[in-house]
C-alpha cells in the first residue's frame, strides 16, 4: 500500500485503496505522506481515527523518522473553530437575545463552565492547544458557553485576543506543517465552498473514504425554521434603528403559516404560499443585514454585533437557496418530534459527484482509502459516487477517456472538465475470513415487513443467542426493532444480560459488553461502524434486515430518480450500494484480530433469494457461507464451549 500511495503521489494520479481491518492502513499512507516533498492533507471522518493518528501513529513515525531523515517532518491538526475555546467569549462574556451579557449559569452546568474557563486560561498561559478533546469532562451545553461558531467570530483583525487565540494558533502551526490532519467536513468547506480553512496543498489522503459523500453532503446541508428566523430578528432589534428587524419577525409568521400546511417529506415544487414566504424571509433578512451599522455604536460590542450580523446573513443565504428551487438541490420538510419549534425546512445537494470531481479531484492528487471501497466486488460504485468514471481508470478498456459508460447513470456533461485518471488496488487482509468466519443467511424466514419483526424472526434471534451463550452484537434497522429483540431475549434467556442502545451512553454500554463475555449488545446505526470489540465477547453478529434506505428518504429517493433520468439503474446505484456499504461495515464488526472466530447471521431471506443478493454478499468479507440453520447453531455452541 505504501508503495502504491507513493507512486500515486509521484505520478499525480488518483488512487483508491481498499485496506481491510488489521492491515495498518494508516501507516500505509502516513509513511509516503511524511516522505513526500510537498504538504499532504489527511482527512478523516471520525474523531476517533483523528485522535489515533495524532496521538499514536504520527508520533511513532516521527520518532522513527529522526533516525533516517535529515529533517524531521512537522505535523498539525486543524479543526472547525467551534472545537476550540474562545478567549473573547470567556473573558468578555456572550450577549443574550436582548444584548445583555450572560453570566455563568448556576448549578452543575455553572460548575462545568467555570472549570472550562479556568482550563482555557491555563491552556493559554502554557501555549496549549485549547481544543475540546483536551478539555476536562463536560456536556455539549457547557462547551457552547466557552466557544463560538465561525460566523460569530470577530476575526483576527478585530479581536483583542487574536494573538492568544487557540484557533488562530492552530492555523499558524498548520501553515508551517508538512502533514495536516483534518476532517472531511473542513476539507469540503475548503476545497468545495472555497472558504480558506487549510494552508495551501495539492495532495490529499481521505481515510474512511466510504463516508466522504455523506460528509460532504452534510457539510452542504442547511436548515431553516421559524424559531431560527425569529431569533435572528429579535437579536437584530438592538442594532437597527428602523423597522427592518420587525419586518423580519413578521416574515417568521408567514413562514410558520406556510409550514403548517406543508406535509413532511420532499418538496418537489414549493407551493406559492411557501415560495412567497421564503422570498419574504430572504428580502427581510437582506434589508435587516444592510441596516446594521458597520461600526459599533455607543453601548454595543463588536462581538454582539458580529454575532447578530452572521446570524441574519445565514438566514438570508439559506432562504435564498431554498427560494431558488434549483434542480441541483433537494428541499424537504423534516419532522422534529418533541420540538417546540415545530418542523424545519432542510436543503441538500442532490448529487456531489461532479462537484467533488471538479473541486477536489480536478485540483489535487487524491488517495481514497477504507476497509470498504469495493461494492459488488468492484470499485465502480464508490468511484462514480465521487465523480470518477470507470472509463478513466488506468488500464480500463479504451484507455482514460471521458465517454459515458452505458447504463451507469454517469453524466457525460462536465466530464471533460479535468484530467482525473485513477487507479485502484485491494491490498487484502491479514485475516483468513473463510476459516475464521461464517455468513449465515436465514433463507427460511419470511421477508421483513413494515409491521415490526415477525415472531419467527424473534424466535431465530433467541435460538442464535442461546447457542452462542450471549457474545452477540445485534445490528438492527430501527430503535424499535432493537428494543423488541432485547425485550424478547431478556424474557426468554434471563441468565444472559442484554444491553440495548438507549439504556446508557454508548461508551458505557460498550465497556459493559466487553467486560462480560456472555452479554449481548443490541443497537442501531451507530453500532454498524467504528465499534471495535475483538475477542470472545463478540462471536455472533446479528443483522436483522438488509439496511436499504427508507423509501421516503428525500435525499436518497431524489438521487435514485436522478440516476434513472440519466439512464442508469437507480435502485442498484443508490439503494443497493448504500445497503452494501452498511452490510460490509456491519459484518466487519466480527473479525477484528487474527484469532477471532464467529458467525454473521443475516435474518433477511432476500439476501439469499433476490437478484441483488449476490451484489450485496460480494460486498461483504469473503466468509464461508451457508443457509443451514442447524449447522450454524452447532458451530455457535462449539465456539461458546471453546471460549468458556
Amino acid at each position: 500500500m505504501a508503495e502504491a500511495v507513493s507512486d500515486a503521489f509521484a505520478r499525480g494520479e488518483h488512487l483508491l485503496v481498499q485496506a481491510g481491518t488489521g492491515t495498518g492502513k494508516s501507516l500505509g499512507y502516513l509513511v509516503p505522506s511524511l516522505l513526500h516533498n510537498r504538504r499532504v492533507v489527511v482527512a478523516t471522518a471520525t474523531l476517533n481515527l483523528q485522535h489515533q493518528l495524532v496521538e499514536r501513529d504520527i508520533p511513532a513515525l516521527l520518532d522513527g523518522a529522526r533516525t533516517v531523515l535529515a529533517q524531521t517532518p512537522k505535523h498539525a491538526v486543524v479543526k472547525g473553530r467551534g472545537n476550540y475555546a474562545c478567549l473573547h467569549r470567556i473573558r468578555e462574556g456572550a450577549p443574550d437575545e436582548q444584548g445583555v451579557l450572560i453570566e455563568a449559569p448556576s448549578g452543575s452546568l455553572g460548575e462545568e463552565v467555570v472549570t472550562l474557563r479556568a482550563w482555557a486560561e491555563e491552556e493559554s498561559d502554557r501555549s496549549g492547544v485549547g481544543d475540546r478533546d483536551s478539555a476536562p469532562s463536560h456536556t455539549e451545553r457547557a462547551w457552547r458557553q466557552v466557544s463560538v461558531h465561525a460566523r460569530e467570530c470577530l476575526g483576527a483583525a478585530r479581536c483583542p485576543y487574536a494573538q492568544e487565540c487557540f484557533a488562530e494558533r492552530a492555523r499558524d502551526t498548520a501553515a508551517d506543517a508538512d502533514l495536516v490532519v483534518t476532517n472531511h467536513a473542513l476539507l469540503a468547506i475548503d476545497a468545495i465552498d472555497g472558504v480558506p480553512m487549510l494552508p495551501e496543498y495539492d495532495t490529499v489522503v481521505v481515510d474512511e473514504a466510504h463516508e466522504l459523500v455523506a460528509r460532504v453532503t452534510q457539510a452542504s446541508t442547511a436548515e431553516l425554521s421559524p424559531p431560527m428566523v425569529e431569533r435572528a430578528a429579535r437579536r437584530a432589534r438592538a442594532f437597527v434603528r428602523g423597522r427592518e428587524a420587525d419586518d423580519l419577525e413578521d416574515a417568521t409568521d408567514a413562514l410558520r403559516d406556510a409550514l403548517e400546511v406543508t406535509p413532511p417529506g420532499r418538496i418537489a415544487s414549493p407551493t406559492d404560499q411557501l415560495a412567497d414566504a421564503l422570498i419574504l424571509v430572504r428580502d427581510s433578512a437582506r434589508a435587516c443585514h444592510s441596516a446594521m451599522p458597520k461600526e459599533s455604536q455607543e453601548g454595543e460590542t463588536d462581538a454582539a454585533r458580529q454575532q447578530v450580523k452572521g446570524l441574519v446573513d445565514e438566514v438570508r443565504k439559506v432562504a435564498e437557496r431554498m427560494a431558488a428551487a434549483s434542480e441541483s438541490d433537494v428541499l424537504w420538510l423534516a419532522e422534529r418530534e418533541g420540538s417546540r419549534g415545530g418542523n424545519e425546512l432542510r436543503i441538500a445537494p442532490v448529487d456531489v459527484a461532479l462537484t467533488l470531481r471538479d473541486k477536489l479531484f480536478g485540483e489535487n492528487t487524491v488517495v481514497l482509502t477504507s476497509a470498504t471501497l469495493k461494492l459488488g466486488g468492484g470499485f465502480d460504485a464508490v468511484a462514480r459516487s465521487v465523480g470518477l468514471w470507470g472509463s478513466e481508470q488506468v488500464g480500463a478498456t479504451g484507455g482514460a477517456t471521458t465517454a459515458r459508460e452505458p447504463g451507469d447513470g454517469t453524466p457525460a456533461e462536465g466530464a471533460a472538465a479535468a484530467d482525473v485518471t485513477w487507479d485502484a488496488i485491494d491490498v487484502g487482509s491479514p485475516f483468513d475470513y473463510a476459516k475464521q468466519a461464517m455468513l449465515y443467511v436465514a433463507r427460511h424466514l419470511p421477508p421483513p415487513g413494515r409491521d415490526g419483526m415477525a415472531e419467527a424472526t424473534l424466535d431465530e434471534i433467541v435460538d442464535l443467542v442461546q447457542a452462542a451463550g450471549g457474545r452477540t452484537l445485534g445490528l438492527f434497522s430501527s430503535r424499535r426493532a432493537a428494543e423488541a429483540a432485547s425485550e424478547v431475549v431478556r424474557e426468554r434467556l434471563p441468565e444472559i444480560e442484554v444491553l440495548c442502545q438507549g439504556d446508557a451512553q454508548l461508551p458505557e454500554l460498550a465497556r459493559r459488553f466487553t467486560e462480560d463475555p456472555h452479554a449481548c449488545l443490541f443497537g442501531t446505526l451507530s453500532l454498524w461502524q467504528g465499534v471495535d470489540m475483538p475477542g470472545p465477547t463478540c462471536q455472533l453478529v446479528i443483522i436483522d434486515r438488509i439496511p436499504f434506505p427508507r423509501p421516503d428518504d428525500p435525499l436518497m429517493s431524489a438521487r435514485q430518480r436522478l440516476v434513472e433520468r440519466r439512464g442508469g439503474n437507480g435502485f442498484m446505484a443508490v439503494a443497493a450500494s448504500h445497503a452494501a456499504l452498511l452490510l460490509a461495515q456491519g459484518a466487519g464488526r466480527l473479525i477484528r484480530r487474527a484469532d477471532d472466530r464467529g458467525v454473521v447471521a443475516v435474518l433477511d431471506s432476500r439476501l439469499a433469494k433476490a437478484r441483488y443478493g449476490s451484489f450485496l454478499t460480494s460486498s461483504m468479507p469473503p466468509m464461508w457461507r451457508t443457509v443451514d440453520r442447524e449447522l450454524i447453531l452447532g458451530a455457535l455452541r462449539r465456539l461458546d464451549a471453546a471460549a468458556s
